[in-house]
């Protein structure tokens, strides 16, 4: 910035006000348009900005629509939870299915025998080898750790131990080692050998069929139920294969008792489905009218008033809604033939009895209207993603807006170094005005002078 200039000497004149007035004149109308201009950017970058986010939540909405198991919902119903309970997906059968649970999956526990000298009792040294699910590991027991709480962390710090947990139990009798498979299940019945050492690791040894020092507190068992009158079994309490599509969660064994499952459509799941897409719709269009709009009472316009690209977006958006589709299944294949209708004031509405005695008439066919090849989730989605991705419409729109800010960036730059510069040749020029002035001044006083004396 320019340093501060005294009044002119020589004239009188203020330079400073002069020379700032002319500046201020000449950058006005450069700076006008450029604040303009900045302004109708930041205004475009930020409608952009909430025309992506309607957009992105219609196709958050719409993502859970495009397929048509998403609406085949299906409901699992037991007739007694605290027995069992069930959940089913799409691809399950419709339908009543008989259920007894026999028994729970179980985790097999071993406990060795009383130590007496509690937790600090010495057993030995030497290497056990635990075996359980299929899988093995070492555990090297060396003086450090040749006691009962030696052997019990040494075990649960094994490297590759995922098989069992080793706790200490303190009773009247002295302090015993269980161990407990951390997996339910027959197959993950444990077995322990040792070798090496002193030899005392042998107390611990348990080998179904031979040697068996640890007392079994707890057998490794399958879940097991029969289901339609077949038997079922699985190493946990939940099944998943016993009924295609349905998994059953067993709560509690009752031999003996049968109940019933209850397999059906999931009516209620499917209406919140599609209340939440004309919901989510009316959301997002709603935003995209107020980016357009024009109030002629106060002149007040959108930001996107007459874009084309806003109107593509919202053309093609009611387009693949009012279009019937192809693949879906008559007499459903179309919005308005489950209810959701557009009114005069371009919002969509959902007769909630219409889309239930559709939903009762096809079920699956409401799924299809959506979810089918030519359906109106996967058409809407495909028109959303095609203006939300990375080189799509709205990001090109964002990305030119930005270009186009970072050049009125420099141009506003570019008019600052002008301004510095015409500020400096105004000064210069009234300098020299004032210098020639007091000149001047200087030679009228000096005529003055001999025209007195003469």
């Amino acid at each position: 910035m320019p340093t501060l200039q005294s009044s002119g000497v020589g004239s009188g004149i203020d330079i400073n006000g002069l020379v700032s007035q002319l500046v201020a004149a000449e950058r006005a109308p450069a700076e006008q348009r450029l604040q303009r201009a900045s302004t109708r950017v930041t205004t475009q970058l930020s409608a952009i900005g909430t025309l992506r986010g309607a957009l992105a939540a219609l196709q958050s909405s719409v993502t859970g629509l495009k397929t048509a198991s998403a609406f085949q919902a299906r409901r699992a119903d037991s007739t007694d939870k605290a027995v069992f309970g069930a959940s089913a997906t799409s691809s399950a059968a419709t339908g009543s299915y008989t259920v007894e649970v026999r028994q729970l999956a179980s985790a097999q526990k071993l406990a060795s025998g009383p130590y007496a000298a509690g937790a600090s009792a010495v057993v030995g040294t030497g290497t056990l080898t635990i075996t359980g699910g299929g899988k093995t590991f070492d555990v090297a027991i060396g003086d450090a750790a040749k006691t009962l709480e030696g052997i019990r962390d040494a075990i649960n710090a094994a490297p590759g131990n995922d098989t069992v947990q080793a706790t200490l139990i303190q009773a009247i009798d002295g302090a015993r080692l269980v161990l407990t498979s951390r997996q339910t299940g027959s197959a993950s019945a444990i077995q322990v050998a040792a070798a090496g050492g002193d030899g005392g690791l042998s107390a611990l040894v348990y080998q179904p069929g031979g040697t068996m020092n640890l007392t079994q507190i707890a057998a490794a068992s399958n879940a097991e139920a029969v289901v339609e009158g077949f038997t079922v079994q699985g190493p946990t309490n939940v099944l998943n294969d016993a009924i295609g599509g349905v998994s059953l969660t067993l709560v509690a064994a009752k031999p003996g008792t049968v109940l019933q499952l209850n397999v059906a459509n999931d009516e209620s799941a499917t209406r919140d489905k599609v209340r939440k897409f004309v919901t989510d719709l009316n959301g997002s269009l709603s935003v995209l009218a107020k980016l357009r709009a024009y109030n002629p009472a106060t002149s007040e316009a959108g930001p996107l008033l007459g874009d084309s690209m806003l109107r593509g977006i919202e053309e093609g958006v009611r387009r693949q809604i009012s279009a019937p589709a192809k693949t879906a299944t008559l007499p459903y294949d179309s919005l308005n033939s489950i209810g959701i209708a557009v009114g005069a004031d371009g919002t969509f509405s959902l007769d909630e009895a219409k889309l239930t005695k559709a939903l009762a008439a096809d079920f699956d066919a409401v799924g299809r209207l959506f979810g089918s090849s030519d359906g109106i989730g996967v058409r809407l989605a495909d028109t959303l993603d095609r203006a939300l991705r990375s080189d799509g419409q709205v990001a090109a729109r964002s990305d030119s807006l930005q270009t186009s800010k970072k050049a009125l960036t420099r141009d506003q730059a570019a008019l600052e170094l002008r301004m510095d510069s015409v500020e400096k040749r105004y000064r210069a020029q009234f300098i020299a005005m004032d210098k020639l002035l007091a000149g001047l001044q200087n030679t009228s006083n000096y005529l003055s002078k001999q025209l007195k004396g003469a």
